[in-house]
């Protein structure tokens, strides 16, 4: 019988298996020692048990009895203590004088149930794993609100994520979602929250608690993929701020008709600033750092702060590059903005300062 694979079909199993990983949510763990390192301390302390046991019993020797010759020897010391803690007990050699007893009741007992629980330790340390896991779930889901997800952890995904986090996000407040385990293990060992599983199905979705989440990052390798998310991210979560990213500019209006606020085309964007460093390098290195958070220059959104209403734009402390009234953006030359309003934004370019924390909703604050 031949076995016959088509192409295309290890890529196609692939899929499928990374389909059926879902509702995986995985922490940000510490890292821990190597099973061999583990399991070498565990025999070095059951070992140790053994020692001190057989050590107790030949030092009063004399309290125990050896049924082939009556006396017990370093020898019979290692052998009653290995029966004893292992618990056989075949009863050739027993303690006669009461203080052999009293020492098998207060010492070596506590002994052999220390032994029992070095050589069982595998078996609890992964209940208790498991336990803790569970705990550790639970509050993490009970404490998430007002959290950011982001769905895929490419290079696109890294990026927002880093970006964000330059302006003062947690990482105990980020939440990835990918299908790949590796992308997942490596969000983890950064320090994020990871879930495996397809983000277009919306028990994924739950698992990440998007339905709490204040916005939502979508940097899927497809457009179709983004749209599918999108859509299904929407209807979870109303009021959250879905920002998505697509390669072709033409899929665009398709994801702001799926719930998208903001879409980013990365090949034109990509384009356009490869085009802008040909013409000027040094306007290219700028534009680069203005979308680079948390170093030289950085672009921020504000409100108006009660100093600067009635002035215009160019009136105030920082350089701003467009006013937000209502749902239009404005530029710092449109004759309609006139002077500020106590409901405007304001778009600024402003220096960034180590130590400081720059978010959507307020001017830099001093870090905490």
């Amino acid at each position: 019988m031949f076995h016959v694979k088509l192409p295309g079909q290890d890529a196609i199993a692939r899929q499928a298996d990374e389909h059926l990983v879902t509702h995986r949510v995985k922490l940000p763990r510490r890292v821990v020692e190597r099973p061999l390192r583990q399991v070498a301390k565990r025999l070095a302390m059951a070992l140790a048990v053994l020692v001190g046991t057989a050590f107790i019993v030949y030092a009063d020797s004399g309290g125990y009895h050896d049924d082939s010759d009556g006396r017990v020897d370093l020898l019979d010391a290692f052998y009653y203590a290995t029966v004893t803690l292992s618990t056989t007990g075949y009863g050739d050699i027993t303690p006669v004088s009461d203080a052999a007893r009293f020492t098998n009741i207060f010492v070596i007992t506590p002994l052999r149930v220390l032994f029992l629980i070095i050589l069982v330790g595998t078996t609890l340390e992964v209940l208790t794993e498991r336990t803790r896991e569970e705990w550790r779930l639970n509050r993490w889901r009970s404490n998430l609100r007002e959290h950011t997800v982001v769905i895929g952890f490419g290079t696109k995904g890294r990026s927002a994520i880093h970006t964000v986090c330059a302006t003062g996000l947690k990482k105990e407040q980020v939440v990835v979602v990918d299908p790949s385990e590796r992308a997942i293990e490596s969000a983890t060992a950064s320090g994020y929250t990871g879930i495996v599983g397809d983000a277009t199905r919306s028990e994924v979705l739950l698992r990440a608690e998007t339905q709490k989440a204040r916005q939502i990052i979508i940097a899927t390798q497809r457009d179709d993929t983004a749209v599918l998310v999108t859509l299904t991210a929407r209807q979870l979560n109303r009021a959250a701020k879905i920002v998505a990213a697509v390669r072709e500019e033409e899929n665009a209006p398709l994801l702001r008709q799926s719930g998208a606020d903001v879409v980013i085309t990365s090949a034109s964007a990509a384009g356009r600033l490869l085009g802008l460093s040909v013409l000027s390098p040094s306007a290219g290195m700028v534009l680069e750092d203005l979308i680079q958070q948390g170093s030289g220059l950085d672009i921020v959104e504000r409100p108006v702060i009660k100093d600067e209403v009635g002035r215009g734009p160019r009136e105030i402390e920082d350089l701003v590059v467009s006013v937000v009234r209502g749902h239009r953006v404005l530029g710092f030359d449109d004759p309609s903005v006139g002077t500020l309003k106590p409901t405007d934004r304001v778009i600024t370019i402003v220096r960034a300062t180590p130590g400081t924390r720059v978010t959507p909703d307020t001017r830099p604050l001093p870090q905490d």
